[in-house]
């Protein structure tokens, strides 16, 4: 009796963002805001990642395909300039998402254009369907803030203070555990920043 074929397991497709990650210090109180919204508000989904701003929306590539993004991301990284990102105050988009507003979007916009360029012709990404505006800011508060805390919050944040700034000399991979995301690599720009 022949044996019966191996079933072939289909491999599995990995959830990825690209973003712009803050130094530890930026993380960390980034975290205390959001921890702070969890237990007043009930809403922890920003939690399932760090504080970052997002370049590259969340995408799906079988794992072969890794090495291939790694080395496009690489490539990328290696042309970038650092630049320093100002954070100031909070600002919202209604009805659900509070976040850190970063005050001066032109560097971030750019960056975000030249990488969304490289992405279609490296990899195939494929182009925006629509001219949607690029936004870019520091989540704390998402999808699970429901709509009538939304108010409340957004009316206590609205008055806070919150000022930082970091030097963006990397970009970061983030890739989906399952239950979080996790900061799955980093790729160093080769220029230098001079204050």
């Amino acid at each position: 009796m022949p044996a019966k074929p191996e079933k072939e397991i289909p491999e599995i497709k990995k959830q990825y963002f690209i973003g712009l990650v803050p130094n530890s210090g930026i993380m960390n109180s980034v975290h205390a805001l959001k921890t702070e919204i969890r237990d007043r508000f009930g809403a922890a989904h920003a939690l399932k990642s760090p504080a970052h701003i997002t370049l590259q929306m969340p995408f799906h590539k079988l794992e072969a395909e890794e090495p291939r993004l790694i080395t496009c991301l690489r490539e990328f990284a290696s042309r970038e300039m650092p630049f320093h990102v100002t954070l100031d105050g909070f600002d919202c988009f209604p009805p659900r998402v509070l976040f850190v507003k970063i005050r001066d979007h032109l560097p971030l916009q750019e960056l975000q254009a030249r990488l969304k360029a490289h992405l279609i012709s490296e990899l195939g990404f494929p182009s925006p369907s629509k001219k949607r505006v690029f936004h870019p800011h520091m989540t704390i508060a998402t999808r699970d803030l429901k709509e009538a805390d939304f108010e409340q919050a957004w009316s206590e944040f609205n008055s806070r203070n919150f000022q930082d700034s970091f030097n963006v000399s990397s970009l970061f991979l983030l890739k989906h555990n399952g239950k979080f995301w996790d900061i799955y690599r980093e790729f160093p720009y080769h220029g230098i920043l001079y204050e």
